[in-house]
């Protein structure tokens, strides 16, 4: 592997769930500011294609730019923090019982290890945090 070939090339974490709520639901637990603040971060979030908006938690702060809102179906935003600058993309799918939830950070670069791992770990708690509050939001 070349130099050049190192520094393009990237991972990604994909952490993907079958929910049993409608889309609906989970969409505004994934656009509503003060839903997001529940599960992920407190936040200045507007569903705007273009708009930036920052995420913050103790340890620092996330700055972010929607990509993409496709109502119900698609959303993605840029996720840059120390030194990482990466596209996280939720994408929802209807089910029978409900909705398949697929979300993908990627971005990252092979000498982010303990970042990628970070995530990893990180997306699995914030996924638990979101069940928790699409069983009680109504």
């Amino acid at each position: 592997m070349t130099q050049a070939q190192a520094v393009t090339e990237t991972r990604s974490v994909v952490v993907e769930r079958e929910i049993p709520h409608p889309p609906a639901k989970i969409w505004r637990a994934l656009t509503q500011p003060h839903l997001i603040a529940e599960w992920l971060m407190k936040n200045d979030f507007l569903p705007v294609v273009g708009r930036g908006f920052k995420l913050s938690a103790d340890w620092g702060s996330v700055d972010c730019e929607v990509k993409t809102v496709e109502a119900e179906k698609t959303l993605s935003y840029t996720w840059a923090a120390y030194g990482l600058e990466s596209v996280v993309t939720w994408t929802l799918t209807p089910t029978g019982t409900g909705t398949r939830l697929r979300m993908e950070q990627a971005g990252f670069r092979t000498d982010q290890e303990q970042a990628y791992q970070g995530a990893k770990h990180g997306w699995q708690q914030f996924f638990g945090q979101l069940e928790q509050v699409l069983a009680r939001a109504d």
